[in-house]
């Protein structure tokens, strides 16, 4: 499980794998309160792309990026439910 160092290369890979398969993508995110860290997770069950921080700067990022990420991820689900239903 590769975890990045920087914020530009995990957001990279984070795409490809999702625009690979979109069905499959899955995101987590765990915040740890005790040490202010934050864990971003993103698999598609065979792949598995982790980034932490405690930046908050880089927790900024991950905020936009993952609000992002589920739009898209709505937008694909119901452009695929309005093709069916028609």
């Amino acid at each position: 499980m590769p975890q990045f160092q920087t914020w530009e290369e995990f957001s990279l890979m984070v795409e490809k794998l999702y625009l690979a398969d979109p069905m499959k993508a899955h995101v987590v995110l765990k915040h740890r309160h005790s040490d202010g860290s934050l864990c971003i997770k993103v698999t598609d069950d065979l792949v598995c792309l982790v980034y932490r921080t405690d930046q908050t700067q880089d927790v900024k990022k991950i905020e936009k990026f993952h609000s992002q990420l589920m739009r898209l991820m709505v937008a694909k689900e119901s452009r695929s439910v309005a093709t069916e239903t028609d």
